[in-house]
């Protein structure tokens, strides 16, 4: 049997000032490079700012930036899968090529046979889908809007091959995207985010975050809590955050190889530009709520620390 080793307040401490100074040594100032080595929980210290009062979810890794800001972090920041957050690179993707406006929504298609093939054997795995019929014609906001609220894994393959003539060939152009935003930590292997080897950091999640809100349809359409597309009708967006304390958006995520996911934006009364964030990776209970929950508590405790209430 191995013995258990304790360590006490005052030599942690020290631990923590040798590697700052390691850190100043070296000429180490990106906080990005100095969360490696924070621990699950805990924040980089970031001198008088009021990053260093943050409460950090104590699982999983996340991130949060404030505006256009620095990019603050913790967990170990190491690509893990993200479930349905990979629907928002599909939608940017997809709005890149064909941009809507409120006047002009852009393309539309037409859901074939195979697409009602393919959503039966996603529901019948427990997958997130919504109920489409052949010959019934989607716009393209009604289709984003089926992709980001109700969260449907049979849109996001419908799309990509509506835009990009196959899965395949969209999922290229997400990973392109993904390198043209410099998000070093991201690779994706289908446009749903189902499959566990679509991964990401709760960093790299943060810059998609902040892309993908400075277009405007986007962020009207996850804003939304309600979206009525021609045969399943009335969908309703998972995010159940919008409209309470500031949040106006993301995207949800959950399954049991990705725990609870949320990425995130929302408002800050005293600042202008919205707090940006992800968590990832949250678990005990009900999933989504696991990762609404963290997020909430996130932006709360950054508001406080930050003094933007």
């Amino acid at each position: 049997m191995s013995a258990t080793v304790y360590v006490s307040r005052g030599r942690r401490r020290r631990r923590i000032a040798m590697v700052a100074l390691a850190l100043s040594l070296l000429g180490v100032t990106s906080w990005k490079a100095a969360d490696a080595l924070v621990p699950v929980g805990s924040s980089a210290r970031s001198g008088a700012d009021g990053w260093g009062s943050v409460a950090w979810p104590g699982q999983g890794e996340s991130a949060v930036a404030v505006g256009g800001g620095r990019i603050h972090s913790a967990g170990r920041m190491r690509p893990v899968p993200i479930a349905s957050l990979a629907k928002v690179m599909t939608a940017l993707v997809v709005l890149r090529k064909s941009p809507v406006t409120t006047q002009d929504p852009d393309f539309t298609m037409t859901i074939s046979a195979a697409d009602v093939e393919d959503t039966a054997r996603r529901r019948t795995d427990g997958q997130s889908v919504v109920t489409v019929v052949a010959g019934e014609r989607l716009t393209e906001r009604q289709a984003l809007q089926a992709l980001l609220l109700p969260s449907a894994n049979n849109i996001a393959i419908a799309l990509a091959r509506a835009v990009s003539g196959s899965s395949g060939a969209f999922v290229d152009e997400m990973n392109d995207e993904a390198r043209r935003l410099g998000m070093t930590s991201t690779h994706y292997t289908d446009p749903s985010g189902y499959d566990p080897a679509t991964v990401s950091t709760a960093s790299d999640q943060v810059v998609l975050a902040r892309a993908a809100m400075r277009i405007r349809s986007f962020a009207d359409m996850v804003a939304g809590r309600v979206g009525v597309l021609p045969y399943a009708g009335a969908v309703r967006n998972t995010d159940t955050l919008l409209g309470h304390d500031g949040f106006v958006g993301i995207k949800t995520g959950s399954d049991s190889a990705a725990g609870g996911c949320f990425m995130f934006a929302a408002s800050s009364p005293s600042r202008p530009g919205l707090i940006y964030g992800a968590v990832l990776g949250q678990r005990g209970g009900p999933l989504i709520a696991a990762g609404l929950t963290a997020g909430r508590n996130l932006v709360d405790s950054v508001r406080s620390a930050l003094n933007l209430s």
